[in-house]
């Protein structure tokens, strides 16, 4: 009996030893026995949601120490399924982030612990409800306008934002679908981040019905973009009317059909203003336009300079270069090369091929001198490129290991008149 007494005191001893104990450190002032002051001021969260709206979960949480003289020592973000949100913690404890996505349509407790410069610790708890992700819209708009062109119109598409991930583009590209009666084969092209062109591997046929549509809307593109609802596009093409111009020749040769209607004498650019070789597209027709060598960067008054009314001009080049009335260089056409870059020809001979062609025909320049048409950016130059390296231009198809020699196209120069 007696060695369970001895237990019994021995027990009750310890008890009240400890006892002494916690009491006498807390008589002390252990900060770490101290209640928790609010930190409701000396932090700051973002990623909570504003004025009352839900937080978008695609946006990371931040908490971070306002106070110079004090520190984050923990946070915990839980979700109400149990769910913790990964995170990091600067190692000076003025900041803390989000390393993990939110949940969307979840509710969130936030706990944060701090101390001050004097070891207190501090606490705050707040809760809030993350929505839908916001998701935008990828739209796309075909080109050119509805209408009739002649067959080396290309197609154009151009999207409301920048598309730079290969697969991103490949879905992107996959939804655009271009069709044409007579059918043809024919690939995108990525212009730049934002537009593509769509051409077939010869030209399009003559009167054929050419119709773009896209399947995009609804698609996913990436986690925060889809695709919209986009208008379709019905071209048609007329008779396949091309005018090849030989520089070295200066005659100008005009096919419908692959039959010729007729040959005109011109006169193209000079030296150090030689027309641009290569394939062009017909942009715009103009009745009338002042031509300026200002407008190409030759100074006023300088032996080159010009400031010329133009009748019946075919634009063929954004920078300036077109097909056009020049009555002051009749004795030249047939016979020598003395325009700025332009071909000239009589205006007889310029209101007929100004009444003879529409948007979309085809203007080829042989034998020039001057650096070959541009691809893109100044009109379309589409067709200066071999099928081959066409395809390497679509996120989809690729080269084709049938195409011919690729080609290469030169810097973009100005001209005029």
């Amino acid at each position: 009996m007696r060695p369970r007494t001895r237990t019994v005191v021995g027990c009750t001893l310890l008890v009240i030893a400890l006892g002494a104990g916690v009491t006498g450190c807390g008589a002390a002032g252990d900060p770490l026995s101290a209640e928790p002051y609010d930190a409701a001021d000396h932090i700051s969260f973002t990623g909570l949601g504003e004025d009352g709206e839900k937080a978008d979960p695609d946006k990371p949480l931040e908490v971070v120490a306002e106070d110079a003289d004090g520190r984050i020592t923990d946070v915990t973000a839980v979700d109400a399924a149990g769910r913790y949100v990964a995170g990091e913690l600067s190692a000076d404890g003025t900041r803390w982030h989000s390393t993990s996505p939110l949940a969307a349509d979840a509710r969130y407790t936030v706990r944060v612990s701090t101390e001050n410069e004097d070891g207190a610790p501090g606490r705050e708890v707040v809760s809030f409800t993350t929505g839908r992700p916001t998701t935008k819209r990828l739209g796309v708009t075909f080109g050119p306008r509805a209408g009739t062109y002649g067959v080396g119109q290309p197609v154009t598409a151009e999207l409301s934002m920048p598309v730079t991930d290969p697969a991103q583009r490949a879905v992107v590209e996959r939804a655009l679908k271009v069709r044409s009666t007579p059918a043809v084969s024919g690939a995108w092209h990525w212009v730049d981040d934002r537009k593509l062109h769509y051409r077939p591997k010869e030209y399009w046929p003559a009167h054929a019905t050419v119709q773009a549509r896209s399947n995009l809307e609804g698609i996913r593109i990436d986690d925060r973009v889809r695709g919209g609802s986009v208008k379709p596009l019905t071209l048609r093409t007329r008779d396949r009317v091309i005018a090849v111009t030989d520089a070295a020749a200066h005659a100008m040769t005009v096919y419908r059909n692959g039959e010729e209607i007729k040959k005109i004498p011109v006169t193209t650019g000079k030296p150090g203003f030689e027309t641009r070789n290569g394939v062009k597209v017909v942009l715009a027709k103009e009745r009338f336009v002042r031509m300026r060598s200002s407008t190409v960067g030759i100074a006023e008054g300088s032996a080159e300079s010009y400031d010329l009314p133009v009748h019946f001009a075919t634009r063929v080049t954004w920078s300036g270069e077109y097909v056009h009335a020049a009555p002051w260089s009749v004795g030249s056409q047939g016979y020598a090369n003395v325009s700025h870059g332009c071909v000239g020809m009589s205006t007889d001979n310029a209101q007929w091929f100004f009444d003879t062609v529409r948007e979309g025909d085809v203007v080829e320049v042989v034998n020039s001198d001057g650096d070959t048409m541009e691809t893109f950016g100044n009109g379309y130059g589409d067709w200066n490129l071999s099928w081959e390296k066409w395809r390497e231009g679509s996120a989809v198809v690729g080269a084709g290991p049938d195409a011919p020699r690729s080609e290469d196209t030169a810097r973009l120069r100005p001209q005029s008149a």
